[in-house]
């Protein structure tokens, strides 16, 4: 199935590295490497892993399922159909299982890295179209969109929840792209290399927009179309606020000055406000109103406060961030030496 490509080059900002996760024993040293890899995280996909697993196979060179700690027939079915299969004991999430697809592609030199989710609501068929961008180096990661061109019979509720956490990641990470949760992106040599990450659960995919803002990544989007086979595994109310929790918290670690500096500004303004309505009753009735004035310089206070505790832990991060890549270049500089 031939798809329209609609690329949509965006701009970077920054983030941290998480240590390297254990991966189980592969054939590493075979002689003929895999160029294309699609990675599937999965949890409880018994019935759909195996078509996805076969579909998927006929446009890359390897298929890496990781299972997610399911206690169906997920890794037997994906081992059946060819899939290598990575098994957690329990669930551990699927910023874990992405992040062991990303090092087992760095392991193999892959040249590009494939993931789309194993409930059967992405089209393997679509995997050409969404490589196409990386192989005409338009793009170092390719992001396949719900909200583009293609219409996809998405229920209302998650249209809904996805276009709050877009516009919530976009603003935060300096990037603006249509689909911040989409699970079906491509990633590029560069792209494997630079990106590694410390979110456990599903706001990984907000995670990658701040780091593909942080390595100066080049981001594309094409349409897609999903289906929806299943009902959410997960209530849409939960799953949405814990993503918008954990978008929160990244930006607050990550970018403390946005964070904390519009957060005080907010609240000095509000301080502000609240005592010039004091000004005006005293003005008027000549009467002083203690709980609006009490109140209009607490916010003032504690809002300078905020604000210069996130100038105080952005220059900390900025100095933190500065003494890692002096010493990483100091000790490439004498790997490279000895």
């Amino acid at each position: 199935m031939e798809i329209s490509t609609k690329n949509k080059l965006l701009k970077p900002s920054r983030v941290t590295k998480s240590p390297n996760l254990r991966l189980p024993t592969l054939d590493l040293e075979r002689k003929t490497k895999p160029k294309i890899m699609a990675a599937i995280p999965a949890y409880n996909e018994e019935r759909f892993i195996g078509s996805v697993v076969l579909k998927t196979k006929k446009y890359v060179d390897e298929v890496i399922v990781i299972d997610d700690g399911s206690t169906d027939a997920t890794s037997e079915i994906a081992k059946a159909a060819g899939a290598t299969v990575i098994k957690h004991e329990h669930n551990e999430g699927k910023g874990v299982a992405i992040n062991k697809a990303f090092n087992m592609a760095r392991k193999l030199r892959i040249k590009a890295l494939v993931l789309l989710d194993g409930d059967g609501q992405h089209n393997p068929a679509q995997i050409p179209a969404v490589l196409k961008s990386l192989f005409e180096k338009k793009a170092d990661v390719v992001i396949g969109s719900r909200f583009l061109d293609i219409k996809s019979d998405i229920p209302k509720y998650r249209t809904l929840g996805q276009r709050i956490l877009t516009f919530t990641t976009n603003l935060c990470s300096h990037t603006k792209i249509t689909d911040s949760q989409s699970g079906f992106r491509a990633f590029s040599k560069k792209a494997i290399k630079a990106m590694d990450f410390t979110e456990n659960g599903l706001s990984v995919e907000s995670e990658m927009q701040f780091l593909i803002s942080e390595k100066n990544l080049k981001v594309a989007e094409i349409p897609i179309y999903v289906g929806y086979k299943d009902k959410a595994k997960r209530g849409p109310l939960s799953h949405g606020f814990g993503v918008l929790n954990r978008i929160l918290r990244h930006v607050g670690e990550q970018r403390p000055l946005l964070f904390f500096g519009v957060s005080g500004m907010i609240m000095f303004l509000v301080g502000v406000a609240i005592g010039m309505i004091a000004l005006n009753i005293f003005v008027k009735t000549g009467g002083f109103s203690t709980g609006y004035t009490l109140l209009s310089v607490l916010l003032c206070i504690l809002g300078a406060l905020v604000a210069f505790m996130g100038i105080m832990l952005n220059s900390t991060k900025n100095f933190l961030s500065d003494l890692r890549t002096s010493l990483t270049r100091s000790l490439e500089k004498r790997d490279k030496e000895e």
